[in-house]
């Protein structure tokens, strides 16, 4: 569609230039009104009387630099090199580097790089320098700018100004909402719709069996306090202010309090547990019936007749050591409670199982020592027995199932931005993951809280067992995110070249021998079995980068991660990255290197309107499918106020019909973000909200699972001819809201077609040759409707062999 826009501008425009009285050639002038904004074009016939190239729009912006405001661009420079090449320089603000980039039309630049100086002083003095050799300044739009100045064609002013004309226009149509039509279609008013599906079973083709997983990341709180069964928070006195939490109290004893009289908290870092856990609480007694309370992520929740594992690390300091009474309250009201040995002057673990009395639903866990003294407390853990498939340490067992209905295919984890973190130092290492809880590495993430990794690699792996799905761990690519606050290189340093580097990619092979290697022969196959594992998780993919950008110093790394992965373990499918957008710098040439170097799998991302989805339904249509396989890892509908309604679900609905169609070229595809905890949501729109009690899956959920518990391996061409009662066609605006695929499961012999559904109109179905024992599911509503869900399977109604779907749907017949 979009190409086609592109065209027609063009000719426009070139037809319009052919009876126009336009000079050969102008003065093009660079600069940037505000620095957030990017870089400007304006242009002159005679030097003096400027004119902004489409209303001072950016044709290139920082990629340097925090999300959002914190990208900056100061004082570009545009020279132009021999052959015609444009190079772009600017300056970053207060950092010792500059921005660099490339490009043959100024349209499009190539991904950006940013090299250093000594010091800033000497950025400064290079860029002064410049300013007096090449800078002009001239009068657009009534300010006064400084800036360099060419001669150019006046071709290429065209060029640009049609290229944003066409992505104007693009824009208009992606804006497009559900919402609006009662105007937009007012002319079917009244009317009933037919449509003439025909199913072609004699032109199949193979698909992936692999298109709807979930995407794990630990944002909005989804593993501690989440997914993650613990029920104490900040267990091992581990949180930080280097966390850089939201929270005003926020540090070391952040959910910890004294009650009672003369008891003081403090912390200590002296002869720890484990060096990875640095730090424990002293509580000091002066009066027996002081305690140490801890209140959980919102409160701690139980259940009546269930058991929790009690466990913590005590050592005596002062004092004569007496035992310990644990009790877990509800206000005044005890709802479990038993007492541990008393602790010696060494670090000792001690254990109890407590069976709860009563419901309670903000509890907190109490800790009471029988004598007066100092007593050191660490790692203290209350975990439910009752996890998803009742795993030691495992995960909430209400979440997991809601992820279980999913039918996910895979998990892709732990990240996303979480992966390569928040600087260098933040980079996840899946090795600080597993082992004893006690003896991993948590730390603060990118989202500004803290991750304890009790839910580890381990863990990940173990639950993608139990949901009968396949592992896809994510590793950074040698480089930290693109968004960092700390560090270099755009934010996104890059791991040093030598020992450093040679140690991560060693990190990453022994990841996959960890996985799959055999206990007998192998160091780390054996540290797998004696977690627990003993057989081979069977991994078959390894995600390598994410949203990266594609500059000098991520390639570097990236390429030679693959070549080591590849080259020892040949069969691994490694998924690499092409950016963070769907088109853009940082897209083509993640493309052209994942073309280059013959990559497996490449991870795309989009977060885009509902009319985004309409108007791109050929989006994959015209890919290569001699080229890399695609996941598309991380996406979902936005609409303004970012909240999942019908019309995002119906949007979602419509892609997945498209991703079957080309599900020979797109082999993945995972909703993101999957999880939020009220109270502590980052992210918005997410697939499923929740709260300690509570689990509340959102419409998008709802085709979700429907497309996940329809998935196929053969996909039966499917075409629809749509027409009004008198059996007239209808425009394209109104055909492009309907969308249908049609998919066979060769293990069950199950066929599946869905029919989506984006008109204010129900529609008459006929066409099909469907048998008396098909069953059809249907979610529909307003697309403003927050709450909807799908009907239970029911047989399908049909007289003389036609059915109707209601308007704003989305259908699965299951025949």
């Amino acid at each position: 569609m979009k190409k086609i826009v592109f065209v027609l501008i063009s000719l426009f425009s070139a037809f319009d230039s052919m009876w126009s009285n336009v000079p050969d050639s102008v003065y093009l002038v660079v600069y940037n009104a505000n620095p957030s904004q990017g870089l400007m074009f304006a242009y002159s016939a005679d030097c003096s009387n400027w004119s902004s190239i489409c209303d001072e729009a950016s044709f290139v912006g920082s990629d340097y630099g925090p999300w959002g405001a914190g990208k900056k661009m100061y004082r570009p420079v545009l020279t132009r090199q021999s052959g015609g090449l444009w190079q772009l320089e600017f300056q970053l603000g207060r950092f010792n580097q500059y921005a660099r980039t490339t490009s043959p039309d100024l349209i499009h630049w190539k991904p950006q790089d940013y090299p250093f100086m000594e010091s800033r002083e000497a950025v400064d003095q290079r860029f002064d320098e410049i300013d007096k050799a090449l800078f002009k300044t001239v009068m657009v739009n009534g300010v006064e700018h400084r800036g360099c100045v060419y001669r150019i064609p006046y071709a290429q002013v065209e060029m640009m100004e049609n290229v944003k004309l066409a992505a104007a226009m693009r824009a208009q149509c992606d804006a497009e909402r559900l919402t609006d039509d009662h105007t937009r279609f007012s002319e079917l008013k009244d009317k009933t719709l037919q449509a003439q599906i025909k199913i072609h079973a004699d032109a199949p083709k193979n698909i992936s069996d692999k298109l709807i997983g979930i995407f794990f990341e630990d944002i909005n709180y989804s593993a501690d306090g989440g997914l993650y069964a613990e029920l104490v928070q900040n267990r091992d006195f581990e949180y930080n202010e280097t966390d850089r939490a939201r929270e005003p109290k926020w540090g070391h004893d952040y959910a910890w309090t004294v009650s009672g009289d003369g008891g003081t908290l403090r912390i200590e870092d002296a002869d720890p547990i484990h060096p990875n856990q640095k730090y424990y609480g002293v509580l000091d007694v002066q009066k027996v019936g002081t305690s140490l309370e801890n209140s959980g992520f919102d409160g701690i929740v139980l259940r009546k007749g269930e058991r929790y594992d009690l466990s913590l690390f005590a050592r005596q300091l002062t004092g004569k050591a007496g035992k310990l009474r644990v009790v877990l309250r509800e206000d005044e009201c005890i709802v479990g409670h038993t007492t541990l040995s008393a602790p010696t002057d060494k670090w000792k673990q001690s254990k109890a199982v407590i069976t709860v009395t009563a419901d309670a639903s903000h509890a907190c866990l109490c800790i009471e020592p029988t004598t007066t003294g100092s007593v050191a407390l660490d790692f203290v853990s209350l975990f439910p027995q009752n996890t998803f498939k009742h795993r030691k340490n495992g995960v909430r067992a209400d979440l997991a199932q809601v992820l279980a209905d999913l039918h996910p295919r895979f998990m892709r984890f732990p990240g996303g931005c979480v992966a390569h973190g928040n600087g260098l130092d933040n980079i996840y290492h899946w090795k600080e993951s597993i082992g004893p809880l006690w003896e991993r590495k948590g730390q603060g993430n990118i989202w500004h809280y803290h991750q304890s990794r009790g839910l580890g690699y381990y863990e990940f792996f173990q639950l993608c067992e139990d949901l009968g799905c396949e592992p896809l761990p994510v590793v950074a690519a040698g480089v930290c995110c693109q968004n960092s606050g700390v560090g270099g290189n755009g934010q996104q340093g890059g791991i040093p070249l030598g020992a450093a580097f040679d140690q991560y990619v060693q990190d990453v092979l022994d990841l996959i021998e960890w996985a799959n290697g055999d206990p007998k022969t192998s160091v780390w196959a054996r540290k797998r079995a004696e977690a627990g594992h003993p057989k081979p998780f069977n991994l078959k993919y390894i995600g390598i980068g994410n949203e990266d950008l594609i500059g000098d110093v991520f390639t570097e790394r990236y390429l030679a991660l693959i070549k080591a992965v590849k080259s020892k373990y040949p069969d691994i499918t490694v998924c690499g990255t092409t950016g963070p957008f769907f088109e853009g710098s940082d897209y083509e040439e993640g493309w052209r290197l994942a073309k280059q170097h013959h990559i497996d799998m490449v991870d795309e991302h989009y977060y885009v309107s509902p009319g985004w989805y309409i108007h791109h339904q050929d989006f994959y249509d015209q890919y290569d499918r001699k080229a890399s396989k695609v996941y598309l890892g991380e996406w979902a509908a936005h609409i303004p106020g970012r909240r999942s309604t019908i019309e995002t679900a119906l949007a979602c609905g419509m892609h997945f019909c498209n991703l079957e169609r080309n599900g020979d070229i797109v082999s993945m595809s995972s909703y993101a973000p999957l999880l939020a905890k009220h109270g502590h949501t980052q992210w918005n729109p997410d697939l499923i909200y929740f709260d300690n009690e509570h689990i509340y899956p959102t419409v998008d959920y709802e085709v979700q699972r429907m497309c996940g518990q329809s998935q196929g391996d053969t996909y039966l061409p499917t075409s629809i001819f749509l027409s009004t009662d008198d059996w007239k066609p209808v425009s394209a605006d109104v055909q492009r809201r309907i969308a249908a695929s049609t998919v066979r499961d060769s293990q069950t012999g199950k066929t599946y077609l869905k029919i989506a559904n984006l008109l204010p109109q129900p529609l008459n179905i006929s066409g099909l040759n469907l048998p008396a024992t098909a069953h059809i599911t249907t979610l529909s509503g307003t697309p403003e409707d927050r709450e909807a869900h799908a009907t239970a399977p029911t047989q399908l109604q049909m007289t003389n062999g036609v059915f109707q779907i209601p308007a704003y749907s989305f259908n699965v017949i299951e025949f």
